[in-house]
Formats: structure tokens, sequence, C-alpha cells
């Protein structure tokens, strides 16, 4: 088969395309895969940058798309079944991989393998963020950073479903708005002098929550942007640098600085991915929420996608087709 491989920590450029042997099954769910997600810590892992550091060589990637070839008795998926895959860390950027069954979700027809490799990190670690740790009210107004990425359009198309009623989107150009508005954001504004744009928009109150996968220099307006009692969710650092918090400031109007760790969440109890996609599978299924448009790329254009990620110039998921 043909995989994805990373054998040094020269970033993205280092990602080359190899034949591997399959995997065995070994009572485990084994996929034929058609599509693979690409996401941030893939490209932290590249330069040897994540908390998570494999061994070398090693193939990337935590979610993909596709058909099961077997699975063991009793799992709740059998051959031919299109679903979606969670590896978790590593080894989705390959043709076929195989996983314990508890990471394997059937696919509702109206999503397509490309949607369902770029869906689960996000849209789980969204739904996660709105509801567990943000408690998004029926109502309520939501401030997403980096909404032309992955976790931003997956919180466009997400937040509505789940009750707010207002979504704005910080966006660092006007192509970028087009994505976040095409995604469902009923407002957007440029990052530059986005604390008084919301301000604006919102008559002075601020926003309820905050969900925020940049970090950097704008978390202190992220904060001074919360309408009172709001919370801003932490999600991730991909603008580099971690921010500090001065806790006077959560005095002020009683706001929350609210930490979202999907990964460690679901490893610290059971049962929680089967429980969070009973919730994301209907809104799929139904069309309230539509799948996502990932951004892709062709599997020999593996070392491109990771380098989208890490410039910046991607649009919303980025997905490689593993197949022709």
């Amino acid at each position: 088969m043909r995989a994805v491989q990373i054998s040094q920590l020269d970033g993205p450029a280092s990602a080359q395309v190899v034949e591997l042997d399959e995997p065995a099954g070994d009572d485990q769910v084994v996929i034929d895969i058609h599509a693979a997600g690409v996401a941030f810590p893939d490209v932290l892992q590249s330069r040897g940058l994540y908390q998570y550091k494999p061994d070398l060589p090693f193939v990337p990637g935590g979610e993909a798309a596709g058909v099961v070839r077997s699975a063991p008795p009793g799992a709740h998926v059998r051959a031919g079944d299109r679903v979606a895959v969670l590896t978790m860390l590593n080894g989705a950027m390959a043709q076929v991989i195989s996983v314990p069954a508890e990471r394997v979700f059937k696919l509702p027809d109206t999503v397509s393998f490309e949607a369902g490799a770029g869906l689960l990190f996000n849209d789980l670690t969204v739904l996660f963020a709105l509801t567990t740790r943000g408690q998004l009210a029926q109502g309520a107004s939501v401030l997403v950073h980096g909404a032309a990425g992955g976790i931003g359009t997956s919180t466009l198309r997400l937040a509505g479903a789940l009750g707010a009623s207002r979504v704005i989107a910080v966006v660092s150009t006007q192509e970028k708005a087009e994505v976040a508005r095409a995604a469902g954001a009923t407002d957007t504004v440029l990052a530059e002098g986005f604390r008084e744009a919301v301000a604006e928009l919102t008559g002075g109150r601020g926003v309820d929550l905050v969900l925020d996968p940049v970090g950097g220099d704008r978390f202190t307006d992220s904060l001074r942007s919360l309408a009172p009692g709001g919370k801003l969710l932490v999600v991730g650092f991909t603008g580099g640098d971690i921010p500090t918090v001065k806790v006077n400031r959560l005095l002020l109007n009683n706001i929350d600085v609210v930490g979202v760790g999907w990964g460690a969440w679901i490893m610290s109890h059971p049962g929680e991915l089967e429980r969070q996609w009973a919730v994301l599978e209907p809104l799929l299924a139904s069309g309230k929420v539509a799948p996502p448009q990932p951004d892709l790329f062709d599997l020999d254009q593996a070392a491109e996608a990771l380098a989208a990620l890490e410039n910046r110039t991607a649009a919303g998921k980025v997905v490689l087709r593993m197949r022709d």
C-alpha cells in the first residue's frame, strides 16, 4: 500500500509517499482508506514540536474515511460499510489501516469520503467545546478566531444548530471572510481591530462565548470582547505564542477562561466518543449541519497539504485523497 511517511523532523517538506506493508487485522477493523484528514498536530509532529513524539519513521494522521474491509465478530460495523475513523495520533495517512471498533463510525449517505475524513477531529472538538465546556445557551452569541480554518469552519457550521443566534467570524483577509460566510457566519470582522468591530456589532455588550484555536497576541482583546458572565474557550495555539492571563480581568465582568482538551477528555471518559457521535450524526444525516467542504490535495501532494496549514494558506479543513 501507499502511505505518507515522515523520516526526519524537517517540517512539512519531510513528508514522503512510500510503499509499506498492509496492516494485519488482529481483532481490529481493517479499512480501505479513501481520504485522510490533515491537522495542525501533524505539522507540529513533522518538526518534533508536538507533546507526543512518535518514533521515526512514522505515518502521520489522526482521522480518515473509507470502506470496511473486515471487522471482528460482534463489531457494530461490517465489510462494505462506509465509515469515518479515528486513529487519534498517527497512522491515518495510509491506504489501509486497522483500528479498534470503538473508533469507527458509520458515515451518513449524505457525507462523502472527503468530507468524512475531515469532520471527526474538528466537529467533535467543537461539539465538546460549545456544549460540555462552554455550556452554550439558546440564543447565545459566539465569536470564533481562525474562522476560515478547520476548527473555525466547524464552529460556523455547528454553532447555529446547537442554539447560537449569532456567530461572528474573525478572519485575516476578505477572501477568508467569504469562506467564513459560506460556512455559516452571520457576521465577519478582520483580525486587525476585531475588538472594536465586535463592540460595534453587539452594541457594546460583547459576546457570550469566544472560541479561540489561535492564541497569541489577540487573547487579551478576546477577554475584553466577552459579555458579563462570558467564557473564552481555549482550543489551541496555531498562532505560535501561548498567552498568559492576568486574572484580575476575570473579576471585572465575572468571565471565565476555559480549557478545551478534547483528546484528554475522551481518553479519560469511556464511551464519550460514542456519546458525541450520537449527537453529531443525526445533525449531519438530517442536513441540519452541512458536511465540511475540505481543501483537497492528492496523496502525492502530502507535503504541500501540511505546508498549507503551517503557512495558513488553507481554506477550511485540509484533506488528502488517498486513492485515484
